[in-house]
């Protein structure tokens, strides 16, 4: 190896990192606001551990469970027991209490409520067991339906935005742009090439996993394959913006990112953020995953129909049509946004 030659790389490769002003700022700023996300989310001290629903007709406050004192454990107060034990049924929380009748229900499937009700005994003896009857749901099964989001998610993002400054770097974008093709024509191919690979990809990943997990599947399959076509639109008309005038692989990928960490913790997608700050589960309505896995979990879960998910397709309905305006307004062929 040759140093002058080693040396000389290293320093032509630091300069187009330092002259990318965009990339430097962000590679600078996306950690700042993560870690002030963070903090401003998590950060209040002992965050709960679990999660319980108190039902009470008298002042639950008076005869509080001493297991409801601890540091770790959350109260999210009920006023109807049905809404509270369906909320159990689908992991929501880990445990019921009614309070007047000194009972307590729990998730059998729930390892975090087996722990609780252990708390419970040695906290609380006189609470006395029931159990939650209907359709056994398990943890895998309420989680499925987040994990096919998150992977149509990546997929989208990723799959667009890469792709698109990838060509606009190596000037395709700009060959392109001399042929009769113009940019709707070119984006929605994109679009549709990315619909057409993401739902195949995500077929195959819920076929298996109805094969070999069994996982509960209660409504209807079309239903199903509705919201997943319609979050997967939503999520590549959101990449097509990101990469819209972007140059910078570097930066786009940090703009991806940034997009995608919210959406992981705030969406739903491995754990209720049932009780959270109402302002927090207002910012986490505005984010397409969030819809995409309430949609598709009350599909698989409850058996809803297309209507009674309509707020959830709306919701994505309106911000792909955002998204994918602002994306053709704002899209450049040139890799020097002239």
């Amino acid at each position: 190896m040759t140093w002058r030659r080693f040396w000389a790389v290293l320093r032509a490769r630091n300069l187009e990192f330092f002259r990318d002003r965009g990339t430097l700022s962000w590679n600078i700023a996306f950690p700042v606001m993560l870690i002030a996300g963070f903090a401003l989310i998590f950060g209040s001290g002992n965050n709960p551990v679990f999660k319980v629903g108190v039902v009470s007709e008298l002042d639950a406050y008076i005869s509080k469970p001493q297991v409801t004192t601890l540091p770790e454990v959350d109260v999210v107060l009920y006023r109807d027991l049905d809404a509270a034990v369906e909320r159990l049924r689908r992991h929501h929380i880990h445990m019921v209490l009614d309070v007047d009748q000194r009972l307590y229900w729990i998730n059998e499937t729930s390892s975090d409520g087996a722990v609780l009700e252990q708390l419970l005994a040695y906290m609380d003896p006189e609470y006395r067991r029931r159990l939650i009857g209907g359709l056994d749901i398990r943890y895998v099964d309420w989680a499925l339906p987040g994990i096919l989001a998150m992977n149509i998610m990546f997929a989208c993002l990723f799959g667009v935005g890469y792709v698109i400054v990838r060509y606009r770097k190596n000037g395709v974008l700009k060959r392109l742009q001399a042929t009769p093709l113009n940019a709707w024509e070119f984006l929605s191919a994109q679009i549709v090439s990315r619909l057409m690979m993401v739902m195949v990809v995500s077929t195959a990943l819920f076929l298996g996993s109805l094969w070999t997990l069994h996982i509960v599947m209660v409504g209807s399959y079309l239903n199903l394959f509705v919201v997943g076509i319609l979050g997967a639109l939503c999520l590549t008309s959101m990449g097509l913006l990101i990469a819209a005038r972007s140059r910078s692989e570097e930066l786009t990928g940090g703009l991806i990112n940034f997009s995608t960490w919210p959406m992981m913790f705030l969406s739903g997608a491995w754990f209720s953020i049932e009780g959270a700050p109402d302002w927090l589960q207002l910012l986490a309505q505005l984010l397409p995953l969030t819809h995409l896995v309430e949609a598709a979990r009350k599909v698989m879960l409850d058996g809803a129909n297309l209507l009674e998910i309509a707020p959830h397709l709306g919701a994505m309905g309106a911000m792909t049509l955002i998204f994918l305006s602002s994306g053709v307004l704002l899209f450049n062929w040139n890799s020097d946004h002239r």
